[in-house]
């Protein structure tokens, strides 16, 4: 479907540019979009093999197990229903690592890794278990300690100061992730008096 809405796009923005006599411009703009993105997307190969070559190191260093020690009780009370020692845990903790760092392309793969692994736990398999549902509330808001990924955009933009949004960016994710996780929980108990899990 989103397919042909974006064909949509493209020929009506096409019809209108040469309905108005700006097809050259379109062409111009398009052209320089297309240099962009590659300028941009080379810019990022460097941010990306850094921080994913350390998100490697920390995970065979231990750093990743002592940062899931760390966050072990707040782990225990947010996921109840998962063991300590069942591997979606580690999963989840390094995807929230992941996302700390602001690498959301290193952390989508471990967030699915997770959400495999707590499938394995649910017994509806058709609706998504209570853990679930607060582990997506947790990954879509994410607190976000260094936005690695924006900074890198910023940087190929030619931003004088890429670095200004780590603050607001820090304020923003935690109160984010606060409000994630109360409307999670609040959920949560509404879906137990209902005898349904949370969907």
């Amino acid at each position: 479907m989103i397919n042909y809405i974006w064909l949509g796009l493209i020929v009506v923005g096409a019809i209108i540019s040469i309905v108005k006599g700006n097809a050259q411009f379109v062409t111009d703009a398009a052209i320089e979009s297309a240099n962009t993105a590659v300028t941009i997307s080379l810019g990022l190969i460097g941010m990306m093999t850094l921080w994913l070559g350390l998100m490697n190191i920390a995970e065979k260093a231990g750093i990743v197990n002592a940062v899931g020690r760390l966050l072990k009780p707040i782990m225990k009370r947010l996921f109840p229903e998962v063991p300590e020692n069942h591997p979606a845990m580690g999963s989840m903790v390094m995807n929230i690592a992941a996302n700390m760092l602001g690498l959301g392309n290193a952390a989508t793969p471990l967030g699915i890794k997770a959400m495999k692994e707590l499938q394995e736990l649910n017994p509806e398999k058709d609706t998504a278990s209570n853990p679930m549902c607060m582990f997506l509330a947790i990954n879509t808001s994410s607190i976000t300690l260094i936005a690695s990924t924006v900074v890198a955009y910023r940087v190929a933009a030619g931003s004088k100061n890429p670095a200004e949004i780590i603050g607001p960016v820090i304020i923003a994710s935690i109160f984010g992730t606060v409000i994630a996780v109360i409307a999670a929980k609040l959920l949560e108990k509404f879906s137990k008096r209902g005898g349904r899990k949370c969907s």
